[in-house]
């Protein structure tokens, strides 16, 4: 009876899983639980680590910015150190680092960028529109970096790289303005014009400045002469003061240039003759106080700055960018150091033409 008791307890029909005593059930459950737990502590550990990463470049701790000068450099004055005021702006309200090369001539341009690109820079820059066709090539090499062009020269039909920011202003409508008040200003019927290198850009200047001038005062004769017809014009402030006297000499009272540090040159003539000159660029009032008229400004520092920050905060896309009267990117100085030389009446003036140029009602030529 014993063993038939022994054979029955070891034969027993095993007990099902539903039937497990509760505690099992806990048991279960709990280590389900635990690893549903350890996977969503990773998850939150990388989401936490992609957030302080993201953070990090969103306040410009891990963005190096790269940044190859026009002809003349740091120092003209104007162009390049306009640019070169963007990239302390963005250090300094950003907290990106920068490093800058000033090329020599030709093939330089495109190892100076190609340097950079090369290196941990995150956005390259080519300030002046000589740098077009390099850093078109170069963009395409780097295609998971970031370039941008100020005044890229855009050819009809040619493709852009998605990773290029051309950058370019309508010159002509402030030249437009500064010509006005050179026009309204002039005692003497004649005003100059005083030109860098002789190429589509330089005539945007031009052609706003003669437009303005001619609209507040048809009789208006402008006097126009160019510096060369090679970069090197850019960069010959000996030539911007014969160019001056010269025309100084044949009655012209204003004389604007757009010439680079060339125009330095201008300056030392008006000191020479007494004469009044426009700046360009930046506010040069400094270069000869007391005979600059005004400046056009041309906001190259802020295009800089404001590419900068779009890709800090994920914005940033390539194409063509135009910038002009309506953005505020182009201007004319008036302030406390050339308030004797603007009347009220040309001042007020020349703002009613500066509205209706953002309104559209006065179309101004590029050349």
């Amino acid at each position: 009876m014993k063993r038939e008791s022994e054979r029955i307890r070891h034969t027993r029909t095993p007990v099902p899983a539903s039937f497990l005593p509760s505690t099992s059930k806990v048991l279960v459950a709990l280590l389900c639980l635990l690893f549903a737990l350890s996977i969503s502590c990773g998850k939150k550990k990388e989401d936490a680590a992609r957030e302080s990463a993201a953070k990090a470049e969103r306040s410009g701790a891990d963005l190096k910015v790269g940044l190859v000068f026009d002809v003349g450099g740091r120092g003209d004055k104007s162009f390049n150190d306009s640019a070169y005021r963007g990239l302390e702006r963005a250090r300094d309200e950003l907290g990106v680092s920068f490093e800058y090369i000033e090329p020599g001539e030709g093939s330089d341009r495109e190892s100076a960028l190609r340097l950079l690109a090369s290196g941990e820079a995150g956005i390259i820059f080519g300030i002046g529109f000589l740098f077009t066709d390099d850093i078109n090539a170069i963009a395409r090499d780097f295609p998971h970096k970031k370039f941008a062009c100020v005044d890229y020269s855009v050819t009809p039909g040619q493709e852009i790289p998605p990773n290029l920011l051309a950058l370019k202003f309508r010159e002509e409508e402030a030249s437009f303005l500064v010509g006005a008040i050179a026009a309204l200003k002039s005692k003497t019927g004649k005003i100059g014009f005083v030109g860098g290198m002789k190429i589509p850009l330089i005539k945007k200047f031009e052609a706003g400045y003669v437009e303005g001038a001619k609209y507040v005062r048809p009789d208006i004769d402008v006097l126009v002469a160019y510096a060369g017809v090679t970069a090197n014009a850019f960069k010959n402030p000996s030539k911007g003061k014969e160019l001056a006297l010269s025309q100084y000499s044949k009655g012209a009272s204003v004389i604007f240039h757009a010439s680079g540090s060339t125009g330095l040159g201008v300056f030392e003539a008006a000191r020479e003759r007494n004469g009044l000159a426009i700046g360009v660029d930046s506010d040069q009032y400094e270069e000869a106080p007391g005979h600059v008229l005004t400046s056009m400004i041309k906001d190259v520092d802020v295009a800089v700055y404001e590419a900068i920050k779009s890709v800090l905060d994920g914005t940033f896309s390539g194409g063509v960018r135009t910038l002009g009267l309506a953005e505020g990117a182009v201007s004319f100085v008036y302030d406390d150091n050339n308030r004797t030389l603007i009347d009220d009446e040309i001042l007020d003036r020349v703002q009613q033409l500066r509205e209706k140029i953002i309104s559209g009602e006065i179309i101004v030529p590029s050349t």
